[in-house]
């Protein structure tokens, strides 16, 4: 499959949700509480430890990487035990039962900094941990607005399951693809709001989009440079972040700085986003490794995306590739 086949495949690929189900998890688990939740979530993780096996093969030859050693089926089931957790923990966290939970915020500083300029601020996440903790910090910024960055039909199932829970907790959606997307961006930005993306997949809706292939746990893997040219062209600072699911009701919540392109000049661009392109990447391997069953992408992440596309690589990259 060649890079624009598989960049669709995967653009177009449904969440594996059904909204009625959703409902009725939700509401189960709104009236029995979460360890009533989390004992069906189990049965849910050995369903799909038995009945997916291109997910099971993904989750193995990553947790290779990250522990050091062949993942075991006991491994397999905590990976996907992980991502059931931090989706079910989703009903609690927009229906703000931050009771419920034990969130540690780390970094946070950072966000006030950027708020501080009043431009707003890029938040790169990526699929590791969980993405909806981020509104536990707005217990210490009450005014924080989030703009979500994102293929609205990838997970339109989830997003009205979301509405249909807490209304009002619904994020404001900004649609990638459309002719508007970079005013709608530029319009948050300019209202002092973070705009956040999930920047670790290669979605490409469009031939010719830029990537990069960059070593990662040990073998290059393809990365996306479009939010890093976006927050250049915009000359704005971008935040890493991410929410690390610690076992039981812990979650650690991890800002980071990646760039400031403010003050850069149009010829340095090119180099000031390779340099936080690959800030981004060794932040996502360095939490792969602290929480290794928070990473979420149960797809061979390492695959040749072929030639057909243009990309960009790092001398590393080059080196992994020419060892026999």
């Amino acid at each position: 499959m060649n890079r624009t086949e598989w960049a669709k495949h995967w653009a177009e690929r449904p969440e594996r949700s059904n909204l009625a189900l959703l409902r009725v998890m939700t509401w189960l688990s709104l009236r029995l509480g979460r360890p009533f939740g989390r004992g069906l979530l189990r049965l849910i993780a050995v369903y799909f430890v038995a009945f997916s096996p291109a997910a099971r093969r993904a989750s193995r030859d990553y947790l290779r990487r990250t522990l050091g050693r062949p993942a075991t089926l006991r491994d397999v089931f905590r990976h996907m035990l992980t991502f059931g957790t931090t989706i079910h923990d989703r009903i609690y966290l927009i229906c703000g039962r931050f009771d419920l939970f034990d969130i540690q915020l780390q970094g946070q500083q950072h966000v006030h900094d950027v708020l501080a300029q009043g431009r707003g601020a890029f938040l790169l996440g990526a699929h590791l941990g969980s993405f909806e903790v981020v509104r536990a910090l707005g217990r210490t910024v009450p005014d924080l607005r989030v703009a979500v960055a994102m293929y609205e039909d990838n997970a339109r199932n989830i997003n009205a399951a979301v509405a249909a829970i807490n209304p009002a907790a619904a994020p404001e959606v900004i649609p990638l693809g459309r002719v508007d997307a970079m005013l709608q961006v530029r319009e948050a930005l300019d209202n002092n709001r973070l705009v956040g993306m999930l920047a670790d997949r290669t979605l490409l809706r469009e031939a010719g989009a830029s990537v990069q292939r960059m070593a990662f746990l040990g073998s290059p893997a393809t990365f996306p440079l479009g939010p890093l040219h976006m927050a250049a062209m915009l000359k704005r600072p971008v935040l890493f972040m991410t929410g690390l699911h610690l076992g039981g009701n812990r979650y650690a919540v991890h800002f980071d700085r990646l760039a400031d392109f403010t003050d850069v000049r149009h010829e340095d661009r090119a180099a000031a986003v390779q340099a936080a392109l690959a800030r981004y990447v060794e932040r996502i391997e360095h939490y792969c490794r602290v929480a290794p069953y928070n990473w979420f992408n149960y797809f061979d992440f390492w695959q040749d995306a072929g030639a057909d596309a243009p990309q960009h690589h790092t001398p590393a990259d080059r080196q992994t590739t020419q060892t026999p």
